[in-house]
């Protein structure tokens, strides 16, 4: 029998605005917005116990690639506190969710990088926001083992 069954706070869903993302991280920016939408797609798809998903988040390590963590942390309920979402310091970006002894991998398209540098805080943040209305497929692929 489920130990759980009578918590109320357990596995609440939540859909995160902009606001919400800009909140909890400090700023708006597209590496939490796509780290957001790739967890939500993991749990919505994948996998919809937080309890029973790991999360692997491959990037560079660094800001602002890590920030991938914050969003992904939201949208899937993968956290740091549960110990099941780690940084793997990778040249690729990507996030491979885990459960049940299947894996779903989430690639970003190349398309939701901001091209070239020097970025004034305004043209990041209106980025993130264009990135968060996206479809999924426009985001990401996704591939399931």
């Amino acid at each position: 029998m489920d130990s759980h069954t009578h918590c109320h706070f357990l596995n609440l869903t939540k859909n995160y605005s902009t606001a919400d993302l800009a909140a909890f991280h400090g700023h708006l920016g597209p590496f939490i917005v796509l780290g957001y939408r790739m967890g939500r797609y993991a749990k919505k798809e994948f996998c919809n116990d937080p309890f029973e998903m790991s999360a692997k988040v491959y990037c560079s390590g660094k800001t602002p690639e890590s920030c991938l963590v914050d969003g992904v942390q939201l949208g899937s309920g993968c956290t740091y506190g549960k110990r099941n979402i780690e940084i793997v310091e990778s040249p690729e970006i990507q996030v491979v969710f885990l459960s049940g002894g299947k894996t779903l991998t989430v690639v970003p398209k190349p398309e939701t990088r901001m091209n070239g540098s020097g970025h004034d805080e305004v043209s990041v943040e209106h980025f993130a926001e264009d990135l968060y209305s996206w479809q999924d497929d426009r985001l990401f692929t996704s591939s399931l083992r």
